[in-house]
């Protein structure tokens, strides 16, 4: 023991410190993280400089999320999901989904206008809702929401929930233009005079422009006899409306904040260029907050579970991100 403790001393005083802890750098963990992500979401890369510049793109998002979530402000999480490798523009071109029209529309009716809402619903735990779908790489929203609603109204007027086919409506409204957008009410309106609109199982979905398969889409599953529009500009008639059927409402996904949403009422900020469309089944809040229950087309890896809560009563006519802009519901009467 003697002997060992004089090399030891002999050495500490010959060559100095002889242990070190390695810390490893911020570019390490960030290299980690990225591995781990790549490993989670399956992704798969052509070539060294296509990860490189990936990974360039992770980073800097990374370093967003981080940014937002240490703001003691905020009331929502950011989180990173699988489209943390693609900038902004990117996801955009990608997902977004809603045209919107390009001239005045003529006004429809508006059958809740007197109506007296509960304080809280949700679709979902009345068995109206189906569970939540993935559009992928299809700029689907406005069919994933046309079938959302319509399954909403047939349960709650027929007491049967079917899972209905988007990629009929993909590949049969022409007057939308498939993986490239359209409006759920341009949707609707071809539901009604094509007499009905067939289920997933038979027309199922595959996430590109096709040839419509005029047999199957004689197979009706679930009707509808038209369609009604929200007052734009107006969140108690949005509230009218989702009390008592799901509604869809178009938004503006545009920001990072957006892309990255994981928990939490989403407040923004955001603005009200109205690019993608979803499915609003329900209000409540938190003690402090009121919010909307909105149901996404982007899978249950994004947000919480598929769904974003959004501020509601925010004192903005259009509503955070819009979304009392847009709203259009079917009806089955």
């Amino acid at each position: 023991m003697a002997t060992f403790l004089l090399t030891f001393v002999t050495s500490f005083l010959t060559y100095g410190i002889i242990f070190c802890v390695i810390v490893p750098s911020n570019a390490d963990l960030l290299n980690d993280e990225f591995e781990k992500w790549i490993k989670e979401s399956g992704k798969k890369y052509s070539n060294e400089d296509e990860k490189l510049k990936r990974f360039a793109i992770f980073k800097s998002n990374y370093q967003f999320i981080s940014s937002s979530n240490n703001n003691p402000e905020q009331t929502f999480k950011l989180g990173l999901n699988k489209y943390a490798d693609l900038t902004n523009q990117e996801f955009r071109a990608l997902l977004a989904g809603f045209i919107p029209p390009t001239d005045k529309q003529p006004s429809t009716p508006f059958r809740y206008e007197n109506v007296m809402p509960p304080s809280s619903i949700d679709w979902r735990t009345r068995g109206a809702v189906t569970p939540v779908k993935n559009q992928g790489k299809c700029g689907s929203c406005w069919a994933f929401v046309t079938a959302d609603a319509i399954e909403g109204i047939t349960k709650i007027t027929k007491g049967t929930l079917p899972t209905l086919s988007e990629q009929e409506l993909i590949d049969c409204v022409s007057e939308c233009e498939g993986c490239n957008g359209g409006r759920p009410d341009t949707a609707f309106k071809w539901v009604t005079k094509n007499g009905g609109i067939t289920t997933k199982q038979d027309y199922p979905y595959n996430g590109k422009n096709g040839t419509c398969d005029a047999t199957k889409a004689k197979h009706f599953a679930a009707a509808i006899t038209g369609y009604e529009d929200v007052p734009s500009g107006n969140e108690t008639a949005l509230m009218n409306a989702v009390a008592n059927q799901p509604v869809t409402a178009a938004i503006d996904s545009a920001g990072l904040l957006f892309q990255f949403y994981q928990s939490g009422i989403f407040r923004g900020p955001c603005g009200t260029n109205l690019d993608h469309v979803m499915t609003v089944v329900g209000y409540g809040g938190d003690g402090l907050n009121k919010y909307w229950i909105v149901r996404n087309s982007w899978g249950t890896s994004w947000g919480e579970n598929g769904y974003v809560r959004i501020w509601k009563d925010s004192g903005l006519r259009a509503g955070v991100c819009g979304i009392a802009l847009v709203g259009t519901y079917p009806v089955a009467d």
